[in-house]
């Protein structure tokens, strides 16, 4: 018997570790049949492995998946092998990608000896690599070595001539000009991305069940702040492949359970302010009755956290003013996109309606686009005309941004307010600068921005 080098002695010791835990299994409760632990000797059962190992094959995209009486081919294709869509698919996968394997499920303990890690990779992989460290470990007997290492890595490999089968999913796709001549046609069969689906559903799971996203569902319901992002899959279908045996189907649907997530074909989420009459007969949006701006967004959650802040009564440091001025940036960030979402949902000039009561100032910030409207002129309605030019002039000259962020300071410090008579109220004057900025910054009128860069040009 010749020596072995220290990788040969580590592939050895790997390969006889994970028969005898499989021989161990095997005669639990019946340790003194001999004839079933002859089978668990190193060689014998490496010879047996390599005989079966040609009842199963690696694959990425499963046929079983589309129809479990399909007899047809399935496939091995790397995802970095695929074209670059820009669309979510298998090539996104890159290298780290799970491999399936179909076929005799009782030959799938082949594959999982193949896929034991020895110094950094699969078996498989030094299989296929042809490592002289591994083949010396198999067997002293060189061509039989030999013969084992070329059966294992024959796992992953294609058939000469792919074959589909009636039970496949097939598309009759037209390459030529005649509908009507069957030679103009294309026959395509999609195939279940097996891998690609094993990805998402181990995302979905982690998702669902893993220990970080646990801990951020737990401070939601605590009403707690938390850095870390929180992920959540709604609307899910599970889709049950092989029934009592999804290992008939393939090895990874066998790990999943047969569970295969389907997503809700759902247009993005979006935020659906109320009807544009809802703002009508207010005489502000600031008004603590309509209650809309406190709902909007993040809002109520930063009142939260200024809140508590401010209970905190903290230190008089540099520290202290730059925390809190960061919370009130936010706060004005979020007053800023409500107005952006508020101009983004009704159309131009509906603060002309006879039942708009809002102020100038707050007509000018969320219906800007109507200074761009031809000023009305009828003769049964003249103040009409006089309120357009007036909205246009108001809207040009006039300091509409800071008379909101004034308004805003109030309706603010009214909030701190009422969770708390104790609070230390903001400064109006500092209040009124964040506000007016992120009205400016992330929300400047895009009328007067157009003149601009006409101007400019």
């Amino acid at each position: 018997m010749s020596e072995l080098t220290s990788r040969g002695n580590l592939f050895r010791a790997s390969i006889t570790g994970f028969i005898e835990a499989r021989r161990d299994a095997k005669l639990k409760g019946k340790e003194g049949d001999a004839d079933t632990a002859s089978k668990y000797e190193y060689t014998t059962w490496l010879a047996d492995a390599a005989r079966r190992v040609g009842q199963i094959q690696a694959v990425t995209h499963v046929l079983k998946a589309t129809h479990p009486d399909a007899r047809g081919s399935s496939l091995h294709v790397a995802p970095s092998g695929l074209p670059r869509h820009a669309e979510i698919g298998s090539h996104l996968l890159g290298e780290g990608y799970a491999e399936d394997v179909v076929g005799n499920a009782a030959a799938l303990d082949v594959f999982k000896l193949l896929k034991l890690e020895v110094d950094g990779r699969r078996l498989l992989d030094w299989m296929q690599a042809g490592d002289t460290d591994l083949r010396a470990a198999l067997s002293n007997d060189v061509e039989q070595a030999q013969g084992w290492m070329k059966a294992f890595a024959s796992l992953v490999r294609e058939e000469a001539q792919p074959s589909s089968h009636p039970m496949a999913k097939q598309l009759y796709w037209l390459v030529g000009e005649d509908p009507q001549d069957d030679a103009h046609y294309n026959l395509l069969q999609p195939m279940f991305s097996s891998s690609l689906v094993h990805a998402v559903h181990a995302d979905i799971q982690d998702a669902r069940f893993g220990e970080a996203n646990k801990e951020m569902r737990q401070a939601r319901r605590d009403n707690k702040p938390a850095d870390a992002i929180y992920r959540d899959y709604r609307d899910l279908v599970a889709r049950k492949l092989g029934g009592t045996k999804p290992q008939n189907i393939s090895q990874l649907n066998s790990e999943r359970g047969g569970v295969n997530y389907l997503l809700a074909s759902l247009p993005p989420p979006a935020w659906k302010p109320s009807a544009a009459k809802n703002l009508l007969r207010l005489d502000s949006v600031f008004n603590e009755r309509h209650g809309e701006l406190n709902r909007f967004g993040g809002m109520r959650e930063l009142l939260r956290t200024l809140t508590a802040f401010l209970k905190a009564n903290p230190d008089p440091t540099v520290e202290t003013r730059k925390h809190r001025e960061t919370i009130e940036q936010a706060i004005g960030q979020e007053l800023a996109m409500f107005g952006v979402a508020i101009r983004g949902s009704y159309k131009a000039g509906w603060t002309r309606d006879e039942a708009c009561q809002l102020p100038l100032c707050e007509q000018l910030w969320l219906d800007p686009d109507r200074f761009e409207l031809p000023e009305r002129n009828d003769p049964g309605h003249p103040h009409w005309q006089e309120d357009d030019l007036a909205f246009n002039q108001a809207y040009e000259h006039g300091d509409w941004a800071n008379e909101v962020a004034g308004r805003f300071g109030l309706w603010l410090n009214g909030q701190l307010r009422k969770r708390s008579d104790k609070l230390a109220m903001l400064g109006e004057a500092e209040m009124r600068h964040f506000a007016r900025q992120a009205i400016l910054d992330v929300a400047w009128p895009i009328p007067l921005q157009r003149r601009a860069k006409a101007g400019a040009a």
